[in-house]
Formats: C-alpha cells, structure tokens, sequence
C-alpha cells in the first residue's frame, strides 16, 4: 500500500504546472468512442483514473497511444465490444460515462454499475431517464450493470434533469450528438467540464449549443469523426494547490490556469485573507501569517464546489474564528473531519454541517485517506502541520493527482512517496 510521509511546517516556494482536468479528461476519452477516425487529445492527464478508463476501453477493442507525455491518440473501429461488465469497470466512476457513447455510436451498451470514491448515494436513476426519453429500452440488470439499446435509431427529445447531474448530463449529450432531430436538456449541470466536452463533441461534427447554461440544444448529426482537441486544465488540482499555499503561509505560481473557474473557489480563499493575483493563465497565491474563519456552502456549479470542500475543511482548521461548512451535494464528504482531528483540529459533524474551531498549530499523526479530496485536504494539512505526518491509501490521491510527491518536492515540500 503506498503512503506518503510528509515532514510538514516548512515555507514553500516556487512554480506548479497544473496538470489537464480529471473530470474533463474521463468525459472526452469515453466520448471519443463515438467518433469514426482517430481522435488525438493533448493535456491529458496520466493519473489512475485515465489509465484505468483506457485499460477498460483497450479491451473493448479501443486502440489508445500515447504520443507524448500528455498526449494521446484513440481509434475506436466499428466492430469494438460494447458489453463492460467486469470488476474493473466497477472500480471507477467515469465508466458509467461509455453508456452514452457506445450507445450513441452502436445502438447497444452493458456496463457495469460504477464505483469510484464512497460520498454517498450517486443514482444512475437520471441517465436511464435520459437515454428512455432519446428512445431505448435501458434499465438495471441483476443490480449488477446497466443494459441500454435502441431498436432502429435514438431520437431526439426534450428532457428535464431532476437535478443538475454532471454524469447524466455528460451522458445524455453524447447519446443525442448522434440522435435523430433535436433533442433539448434542461436543468443541465453547468461546471466547466461540460463546457469542455461540447467543445469537443463540436469539434468531431456534433451540433451542440448552450453547454454552461441551464438548456443544452443539440441537433442531431449521422455521426461524428476524429479531431484533436485540448484538456481544459484542472480547477480542483489549481485549488488545491491554493489551499497548500493558504495553510502553509507561502506564496506559490499555478501556471496553467483558467482563473474564471475558479471564481468561488478564489471569493472564498481572500475572505481567509490568502492574497490572489491572476495574470492570463498564471496564478500567483500568498498565503497569510493567520487565516481567518470563513463559512462556506457547497453548491452546483456556478456555487463553491464540493470536491474543494475538505481542503478548505483544512485550512478553516488552523483559521484564526470558528468556520462553518455545509455540505450540500455528497452525504459522506465529510471523512477529512475524524483525520483532520487525529493532527489536533477541533471539528465538529452535525449532519452535512461541520463546526471547526481554529487551533493555533496541528502535529504529525499517521492519517488515512477515505475518498480523493479528503487526501489532498489532510496532504495540505500535513505540509503545515509540526512534526512528521504518514498519510496513508495514497492510491486514492493517484486518482486524481499526477506525480503529487514530485510536484511537493519541487516547491520545497519534504515529502517522500513509499510504494510497498
């Protein structure tokens, strides 16, 4: 089990290049099945997720190749698997996201019932809504997968999103890129990542507009060919990397950046007192002698987001006040809390609220990681903590976080990274 072990209260210093967005990158790979040719993405990020994500497609018949660090061709043919029904499929979120590309590009999809970290109850329930109303017969199986097929062609359709579901609206537009005549979303999800992944369906001959406000149009094409396309760059690694610079009280460059995501992310950091200063894709972040308490609640995009939620957790714990965050989105997105506690910080579970009352220093303990983002959050208290802190089950930061130990160390972090 790898582990990393951080000797904490030092100054950081120096650049961090932010790698492509996991969300984004999850969503364009499954999607790029739906396109005849090759399709090439540049700012790919190589983290679990992806890998595992192109393994499942690999035996499904995808070709993937990585031409470069970052980027990566995938050739999808015409007679690809579209059954993904094993264990593998079962162990990452982003899987549910080959429903609606396969769908779309064969009329026919079976895959397993995703899995991912444990925050809570995140029902398939909308995306089969989605893919009935576009046409096909979708429903669970054996509480095991999910079948969908069409029997001539999908059609398109006007559907309401009972919630602003990422998934189901990443899902939704894929299978209607190619569905016959227009099909209409409303109540979309509106985070960034969808923004990216029209731009790309757009970019391989689909006719999407609308993407980033509350109603999708799409009209329905034959079908989609290769392209090459860009990864928009990662907000939540951006944050974290702010909140790392916030709770440690040095100043840091995030290069790589689109800072107009991350306008709550930011509001919120200068209402701790954390000095934000963007300059085209540069970020520059100094954080202060002492923070300030802030109270925060996670919301849909355009509201704070919930997976920036337990790296603030961490900060408001060595904040000057008491803080109050409401987790309005995961029911279990607050595991950060029992570790954080484990360091000497003083929070506080009600339900989805979380009372934190700011100590004047945490020490090193030996922590364990529950889910991705309560990782980064105790990675970050750890590095302002005293003393020498092992944060433990580093694979659930591997999911979403590219060469983290290096990218520590080259900011002056004493981290290092055991792989046993």
């Amino acid at each position: 089990m790898s582990k990393l072990i951080i000797r904490g209260g030092k100054p950081l210093s120096g650049s961090v290049k932010i790698n492509g967005a996991k969300n984004s990158a999850v969503a364009v790979i499954a999607a790029a099945i739906l396109c005849k040719g090759t399709t090439v993405l540049e700012n790919v990020p190589q983290i679990s997720d992806v890998k595992i994500l192109f393994h499942i497609m690999e035996k499904l018949g995808v070709e993937i190749k990585w031409l470069e660090e970052d980027v990566v061709s995938i050739f999808a043919g015409d007679d690809i698997e579209t059954d993904a029904i094993y264990e593998e499929v079962s162990s990452l979120r982003a899987s549910n996201l080959l429903l609606g590309s396969l769908l779309g590009r064969f009329g026919k999809a079976a895959v397993a019932l995703p899995g991912g970290c444990d925050l809570g109850a995140r029902p398939m329930d909308l995306h089969i809504k989605g893919f009935t109303r576009l046409g096909a017969d979708a429903q669970f199986v054996d509480d095991r997968y999910i079948e969908a097929k069409v029997k001539d062609h999908l059609q398109g359709a006007v559907i309401y999103l009972d919630f602003p579901s990422v998934g189901a609206t990443e899902n939704i537009m894929m299978a209607a890129a190619v569905a016959e005549g227009q099909t209409i979303i409303e109540n979309v999800a509106k985070e960034p990542e969808i923004v990216d992944l029209a731009n790309f369906l757009n970019n391989a001959g689909a006719k999407i507009r609308g993407a980033g406000t509350d109603i999708i149009r799409i009209d329905g094409v034959k079908s989609l060919r290769g392209c090459r396309h860009g990864i928009i760059p990662d907000r939540i690694e951006a944050g974290t990397f702010l909140s790392i610079a916030a709770v440690t009280g040095s100043k840091l460059r995030l290069e790589n950046v689109i800072s107009a995501h991350l306008k709550p992310v930011i509001a919120k950091m200068r209402e701790t007192g954390t000095d934000i200063r963007c300059s085209g894709s540069n970020m520059y972040v100094s954080g202060p002698e002492k923070l300030k308490a802030v109270s925060i609640q996670t919301l849909a995009h355009p509201g704070f987001p919930t997976d920036m939620q337990p790296q603030m957790m961490a900060m408001a714990a060595l904040a000057n006040g008491t803080s109050v965050i409401v987790e309005n989105i995961f029911e279990k997105r607050m595991k950060a809390a029992a570790e954080l506690n484990k360091m000497g910080a003083d929070i506080t579970i009600d339900g989805k609220t979380a009372v934190i009352k700011g100590v004047d220093k945490l020490h090193g303990a030996v922590v364990e990681t529950h889910d991705l983002r309560a990782g980064a959050a105790l990675v970050a208290a750890a590095l302002a903590a005293e003393g020498e802190t092992v944060v433990e089950r580093l694979s659930l930061i591997d999911r979403g976080y590219y060469h983290i130990a290096d990218k520590l160390t080259q900011i002056g972090g004493d981290v290092e990274r055991i792989d046993e």
